[in-house]
C-alpha cells in the first residue's frame, strides 16, 4: 500500500464498478465489458499508484547572474 487515500479510491471504484455490473445483470440485460473493465482497471492503478512523497526531489535552482 503506497498511500492510504488512493488505496481507499481504488478499492472504492472497483466496488462502485462490479456494482454497477451487477445492478445491470439484476435487470436483465448484459453490462458493458468496456466500462467494467475499464473501471476494474483504473481501480488496479489507483492501488498501485505511487505516493507523491517518494517521488525524487527537484534538482536545485539555476544560481542567479
Amino acid at each position: 500500500m503506497q498511500s492510504w487515500r488512493t488505496t481507499v479510491l481504488g478499492v472504492l471504484t472497483i466496488i462502485a464498478t462490479l456494482t454497477a455490473a451487477g445492478v445491470s445483470l439484476l435487470n436483465g440485460h448484459p453490462p458493458d465489458l468496456a466500462t467494467t473493465s475499464a473501471g476494474v482497471i483504473a481501480g488496479i492503478g489507483l492501488i498501485h499508484a505511487a505516493d507523491n512523497k517518494k517521488l525524487p526531489p527537484a534538482p536545485p535552482a539555476a544560481p542567479a547572474a
